[in-house]
């Protein structure tokens, strides 16, 4: 099982030019599956409808979420597929099986003057001042995901450009545009940064082709690193660390835009959403703003 799991993987990644990320989270959820199927004697090519909804009740029962339970089926089901097309099996045991859907949750964003103090903060917080403001300023002005900012490669910020080269999941690349502070901000860091570089050359140390090196393993800033770094500036700027991720500065981004009258499509495009209806959620957090403010301020609402 490990080998078609193995091959599965390989596939995505040749193929697909699956994320890493993704890639674990196919390896960690298939893993599951094969220890399920193990302790019952059973292989993925023996395996039947049957005892693959069986297993999604199992960690149904285990207090999953439902975010949780669908993906696994997905990584069931396209492994499923993948061994169907490659004759493994000559059926697909998964592919009738209906997941448990996903609860459509709001996604949590932050307010404007929020986000004007962690802007602020970024300037004088930790001792790469200047590389703390540009990853916050590009952040909001564009609303990466945090693997797209931290590994952008330093050829798409060169030439005080006015829109950036992203290259997202799937490999898929798309054009954001960047906001007169993100430019500065920008500019500001590429001084700092190519010094940086010119110093590290002279030592005979090879020049980073990331924006925000780093000389870890990675060659650039981790997510985990600015995970960490995003809580300081937070605590810094006086709001709660706890409602502050790169991922709620990305909501920050999206719902601000709609509010002030951007277009759906054009949201959807600068995210990288595949799909319309995955943006649409902010609408529905703006409905929940709306409601507010009439049950606050109209004058026909009852005092609570």
């Amino acid at each position: 099982m490990t080998y078609w799991v193995q091959s599965f993987l390989e596939a995505q990644a040749a193929e697909l030019d699956a994320a890493t990320n993704t890639q674990l989270a196919y390896a960690r959820d298939l893993n599951d599956f094969i220890g399920w199927l193990a302790y019952r004697d059973l292989h993925f090519a023996t395996a039947q409808r049957d005892q693959i909804e069986g297993y999604l009740i199992d960690c149904e029962a285990e207090g999953l979420a439902i975010s949780t339970r669908a993906r696994r089926l997905s990584a069931i089901k396209q492994l499923y597929r993948f061994a169907f097309e490659e004759g493994w099996r000559t059926d697909n045991p998964a592919v009738q099986i209906k997941g448990p859907g996903k609860a459509k949750k709001l996604p949590k964003s932050l307010h404007v003057d929020d986000v004007d103090r962690l802007l602020s903060a970024a300037r004088t917080t930790g001792r790469d001042t200047t590389r703390n403001t540009c990853l916050m300023e590009i952040l909001y002005a564009t609303g990466m995901r945090v693997t797209e900012l931290v590994s952008l490669p330093v050829a798409a910020a060169r030439g005080n450009p006015q829109m950036i080269l992203v290259r997202g999941k799937g490999g898929k690349e798309r054009m954001v545009p960047l906001s007169d502070a993100a430019r500065i901000a920008l500019i500001d860091w590429l001084a700092e940064r190519d010094s940086a570089e010119e110093l590290a050359k002279r030592k005979g140390i090879p020049p980073s082709k990331f924006l925000f090196p780093s000389r870890g393993k990675l060659g650039h800033l981790t997510r985990h690193r600015f995970f960490g770094l995003i809580k300081e500036i937070a605590v810094a700027a006086g709001v709660s660390p706890d409602a502050v991720t790169p991922h709620t500065m990305r909501h920050a981004f999206a719902t601000h835009l709609l509010a002030g009258g951007a277009d759906l499509r054009a949201i959807q495009t600068m995210l990288g959403h595949a799909d319309l209806a995955t943006t649409e959620i902010y609408t529905h957090i703006l409905d929940e703003r709306l409601k507010e403010l009439v049950l606050t301020h109209h004058p026909l609402a009852e005092n609570e």
